[in-house]
């Protein structure tokens, strides 16, 4: 398999494209990142969203991602070929489109306008970095996405941060797109997202007499203590739900 940043990288340079102009094409499509963005995808230090990497194959004129990625996609026939083959194929199929006689007509059907009372949506963070596995500076980082979600799913959410890992199962899974309402300070149970020395977690806080802790939910991981008088720890804030 290609790495996904290899990838990218291959085919910017093809259409000698700089990666600030990568960043600029995608905010035109409503994508808020930043050549930095761009750069940690490339070099593996975070990681891109389908639905990103989706829009970087038209821009960049990837014309199969699964054969790129996978190195040959089953479903397609032209995989078969070398270039010249392709190229061949590509002739007889620009024939058989025209005239118009023989390309096929669209059944799509369009949308009807949105109603008056459709939903409202809002714009959300959702940082690169993975709580779990990231660092646990990511909110003073410009290493994000803007999203736009219904404001009826987000709730009170400020931002929003994929899991990694299974330590917080079986409610939490990994992948899973958590929103998170910026607050400093958390009550006894209360799940949050937290950084811990530098480390960034989704956990349950305890704190009672026996002192603080971050636990998993994973019954087989054992409970983080939270020395407050000598580790560096932060709350950013509460988690409201998870999307899967």
């Amino acid at each position: 398999m290609e790495n996904i940043g290899a990838i990218i990288t291959s085919y910017r340079k093809k259409a000698h494209m700089s990666q600030i102009e990568l960043a600029d094409r995608l905010q035109e499509d409503g994508i808020d990142v930043s050549s930095k963005s761009v750069s940690a995808w490339e070099t593996g230090r975070n990681e891109i969203s389908a639905r990103i990497f989706l829009h970087v194959c038209r821009i960049l004129k990837i014309p199969d991602c699964l054969e790129e990625y996978f190195g040959s996609n089953p479903n397609n026939p032209l995989t078969m070929l070398n270039d010249e083959g392709k190229q061949k194929a590509l002739s007889y199929i620009d024939l058989l489109t025209h005239p118009v006689s023989y390309a096929r007509k669209s059944n799509v059907i369009p949308y009807p306008p949105a109603p008056s009372d459709s939903l409202s949506m809002i714009r959300l963070r959702l940082y690169d970095a993975r709580v779990s596995a990231g660092r646990g500076d990511f909110l003073d980082s410009d290493y994000y996405t803007t999203i736009e979600v219904p404001a009826t799913e987000a709730g009170d959410a400020d931002f929003a941060v994929t899991i990694h890992g299974d330590s917080m199962e079986p409610v939490f899974h990994d992948h899973d797109m958590v929103y998170v309402h910026r607050q400093e300070t958390l009550t006894d149970g209360e799940i949050g997202i937290f950084s811990l020395n530098d480390n960034a977690y989704i956990k349950k806080l305890k704190n009672d007499d026996e002192g603080t802790f971050l636990i998993s939910l994973n019954q087989k991981y054992e409970p983080i203590p939270v020395h407050l008088d000598r580790d560096s720890f932060r709350i950013f804030g509460r988690v409201c739900r998870a999307i899967r």
